[in-house]
């Protein structure tokens, strides 16, 4: 048998082979599209296993979806990989499936990579009654912490002195503002998870904030991808996706690190920040197999309480001081508005944010214009539904097009300008529906109400201390980096002291 089996092996051609491997390619990927419901919403044709992967442009596959948004509509699908995606664009639909259907599509889609590293536990990831216990617990305790009090609002307001006092000693010369800023917005959610802030010369809290940038680079990168697509393969070949996983591991030592030195000095009688709520829950559900609280998890909604408490308020204020130096003017309006209400002395609150309309529309349009999670955090079909008349399988992963929605001429009088008046109306601020970066429906962001106040108190404060312009002979971009986020690329800036 043995001597029959090499003799055929010896008989095929490098050719035939191929030739073999491209019909079973075919065939496999003939099969699995057969298994979707006959009304499944349209799409561009995909490649056997890498799906629709070639036809995104990963530096922007953001804008490179919006092409088939005017082919097929509203709602089409997609493959990467072996993931079947929808994307769903428009304010009604989104609204349908969110909110009015929001029961149907409350998970999250749980990517190779983001199995390897979190597994199904922390916050912004897990499903089904990990996910549940997880965010209830992590609400309550930071309510009790101080979300959406007048004691939370302090800790910001002593940060951003920080912040400006750090910037006050580049003397007017240009800096990159990009880890002053993380380390300030950090350093808000860090009071309520560690119990302490990080001074801005920290070395190893640095460290930690150019891993956490680069994690959020890298997740997005060709390599990242073709993981999710063979992550048997890629597990044993090198590349940037090697890199990302041991600065995980890193991220993730950093936490387990201060879980520790909590334990050593650890009073159940008195409660000092997340962490120690955490073990005190831990301690509670002892013996109990089937608890969702332990240290792993501890671990991971800390550091999913970091990422999250850090990334996006840090980015946002980022995009902001940009657009304040590319629109002089605005930045003018907005510190008249400042010098009217505040003055030099008064201390910015959320109280003078009533009074405040077109500093509060600017840090907004900030927030579209920014656009700094374009597809939102993805979700998954817990079902068997029906959208827009189109039948979606159970498992099938559910994109909502905030870029589209935030852009949309229908919404927007001049979608594609920096324009704050798109959030006035007579002179006093106004909601706009069509606005999410928070995203809505069940899994809405947990930190809304602290990242609001975090952006308008820091960027209030920041141009109520400063002018801020393009250094001498050198010119500003509005380019962006891909991410997890986008983010403008980095840019120096100066900050000149106000009178």
């Amino acid at each position: 048998m043995g001597s029959l089996v090499a003799a055929v092996w010896r008989a095929l051609h490098p050719s035939t082979l191929l030739l073999g491997a491209v019909v079973f390619l075919v065939l496999a990927n003939f099969f699995r599209r057969r298994r979707l419901p006959k009304n499944y919403p349209p799409g561009p044709r995909s490649v056997p296993f890498f799906g629709n992967f070639f036809q995104l442009d990963f530096k922007q596959p953001h804008l490179s979806l919006q092409k088939y948004v005017k082919k097929y509509g509203n709602i089409f699908s997609m493959e990467f990989g072996a993931w079947p995606t929808v994307i769903v664009t428009g304010l009604p639909l989104i609204k349908e499936a969110l909110i009015h259907q929001g029961h149907k599509f409350v998970d999250r889609p749980i990517s190779p990579i983001r199995e390897r590293i979190f597994k199904k536990n922390g916050l912004v990831l897990s499903n089904g009654q990990i996910w549940k216990e997880q965010r209830r617990f992590t609400l309550t305790t930071l309510r009790n912490f101080g979300l959406g009090k007048r004691s939370l609002e302090e800790r910001i307001q002593e940060e951003v002195c920080h912040l400006a006092q750090a910037i006050k000693e580049e003397n007017g010369q240009p800096f990159n503002p990009h880890f002053k800023i993380n380390n300030a917005i950090s350093n808000i959610i860090c009071s309520i998870t560690f119990g302490k802030r990080f001074e801005y010369q920290d070395e190893q809290f640095q460290e930690m904030l150019m891993l956490l940038d680069e994690v959020i680079r890298l997740e997005t990168s060709v390599w990242a991808h073709l993981y999710t697509t063979f992550p048997r393969i890629m597990h044993f070949i090198p590349g940037s996706h090697q890199a990302l996983f041991s600065k995980w591991e890193k991220l993730k030592l950093f936490i387990s690190r201060e879980i520790e030195k909590h334990k050593r000095d650890w009073n159940p009688e008195e409660t000092r920040d997340f962490i120690d709520a955490y073990l005190e829950e831990i301690e509670k559900h002892t013996g109990d197999a089937t608890s969702t609280f332990h240290e792993e998890n501890l671990i991971f909604t800390t550091l999913d309480l970091f990422l999250a408490g850090t990334e996006t308020t840090s980015t946002t204020l980022r995009w902001a001081l940009l657009y304040m130096a590319f629109y002089p003017e605005i930045q003018e309006k907005v510190q008249a508005e400042i010098d009217g209400v505040l003055g030099q002395s008064q201390v910015p609150s959320m109280t003078s944010r009533e009074f405040m309309p077109y500093t509060n529309a600017v840090v907004h349009e900030v927030q579209r214009m920014g656009n700094i999670l374009p597809l939102n955090v993805p979700r998954e079909a817990t079902v068997d539904a029906t959208l827009a008349g189109y039948d979606l399988p159970k498992g099938t992963m559910l994109v909502t097009n905030l870029t589209a929605l935030h852009r949309d001429p229908a919404e927007w009088t001049t979608p594609d300008t920096f324009n704050p008046e798109h959030f006035l109306e007579n002179g006093q601020f106004k909601k706009r529906e069509a606005f999410l970066p928070f995203s809505i429906g069940k899994r809405v962001c947990l930190g809304e109400q602290l990242a609001k106040a975090e952006l308008f108190i820091f960027f209030t404060t920041l141009l109520q201390k400063f002018t801020f312009k393009a250094p001498d002979n050198e010119k500003l971009s509005l380019d962006f980096r891909m991410g997890i986020t986008i983010s403008p690329v980095n840019y120096r800036i100066c900050a000149i002291p106000r009178a």
